[in-house]
């Protein structure tokens, strides 16, 4: 046979290559070649995927620019550029900067939006239900969606923002959207509300050589997020490391017996030292509060017999105050009765009442008048 045949359908594209070089690009139809010593090979590509993925791209590009003009639909991105590719009008994939790609035309109609980004680095509001709604609400994949940034800004917080490691700004509650090209993309979230720091499990020594482990509370709130971010790299950690500081120094300069009598103490100084030291950094300290203050295992067993001994003590003279009192009583109510006959005799018969109340049966001789007179008498 002196004659190659080739078939390429509607839907297809070829390569006519020759020993393996590129000859021609051939579109639907049949083909006939001279072709004696076989020479003669295609390739074919379907149009259902018209990115033009091959070896002899580049070749195209620089070489063959009418037929490149022809039968492909050509991007070519620059440094700072991005593109987004529509098929059908239909959004379906963001080009990188510096993409160079070709596309067959076919009865898929291929078109591009560029955007530089050399500057702007915000997604337009005007893109984001085209380009953001496929990401989030997990619709059609989008390709090179990961070249989107999306950051979440809760409620009642603000969100950092940071441009390679620089500070660029403040973020409103909300959804916001950057592209993320050739730069480095973070955000930090930040609570706005009263909020509770816990420094915990502090050992610490008394003036008097005594280890106490204090567990203490702040509440803080961010008064100006972006000069507490400006002046400090992580805000928190250095009120953390301020409430430290000022706690040994409030329980290291006094006695174990000090701080048990008035915690208070530790509080107003700690939160003096704090107010001092956070003066200016975008942090407000609203309150400081002492939880715990524990004692090692024998200093708990010393502090309870001593105040076992102290309300010992307090009993005895409680109880000696009584004895002293009920004596005086006692020793009054003997000088009215000497003096005053009626007297006497009332006590004798309270005295006869009490001795009656503990009897259960009386046999009783002399008549009334007997046990009236002669069953208690009261000698002077």
């Amino acid at each position: 046979m002196l004659i190659t045949k080739f078939h390429v359908r509607k839907d297809e594209r070829a390569l006519l290559l020759r020993k393996g070089d590129f000859v021609s690009v051939l579109g639907a139809g049949e083909y006939r070649y001279f072709d004696p010593l076989k020479q003669l090979t295609i390739e074919t590509f379907s149009l259902a995927q018209p990115l033009f993925e091959h070896k002899l791209a580049d070749y195209l590009w620089q070489a063959e620019p009418a037929l490149v003009a022809r039968e492909f639909t050509a991007i070519a991105l620059g440094a700072t550029e991005l593109a987004l590719r529509f098929e059908n009008g239909v959004l379906v994939e963001v080009l990188a900067p510096n993409t160079r790609r070709l596309y067959w035309k076919s009865y898929i109609d291929i078109a591009f939006e560029k955007i530089d980004i050399a500057t702007d680095f915000v997604v337009a509001s005007a893109l984001v239900p085209k380009v953001v709604a496929l990401i989030l609400r997990g619709g059609i994949k989008l390709a090179g969606n990961d070249g989107v940034f999306v950051a979440l800004v809760p409620e009642h917080s603000t969100g950092v923002l940071y441009i390679d490691g620089k500070l660029q700004g403040l973020l409103p509650s909300g959804l916001h959207y950057f592209w993320r090209y050739l730069r480095d993309v973070t955000v930090e979230t930040v609570d706005l509300r009263l909020q509770a720091l816990e420094v915990a499990g502090q050992e610490i020594l008394t003036r008097d050589k005594v280890s106490l482990r204090v567990n203490l509370t702040a509440g803080y709130r961010y008064s100006d997020v972006q000069t507490a971010f400006a002046k400090q790299a992580k805000p928190l950690e250095f009120l953390y490391k301020e409430l430290q500081f000022g706690l040994r120094a409030a329980v290291g300069t006094r006695t174990l017996d000090e701080l048990l009598e008035n915690k208070s103490t530790i509080d107003e100084l700690v939160a003096a030292h704090v107010k001092r030291r956070l003066s200016g950094p975008g942090l407000e300290v609203e309150s400081v509060g002492v939880k715990d203050i524990i004692l090692p295992g024998e200093m708990k067993a010393i502090l309870a017999k001593v105040v076992e001994a102290e309300k010992a003590a307090q009993a005895n003279v409680i109880r000696r105050r009584e004895e002293t009192a009920a004596t005086r009583s006692l020793l009054n109510t003997a000088k009215v009765m000497e003096d005053n006959p009626v007297a006497l005799r009332l006590k004798e018969l309270e005295t006869l009442e009490k001795v009656t109340e503990k009897i259960d049966k009386i046999s009783v001789f002399g008549g009334l008048e007997g046990v009236l007179k002669d069953l208690v008498k009261i000698r002077p």
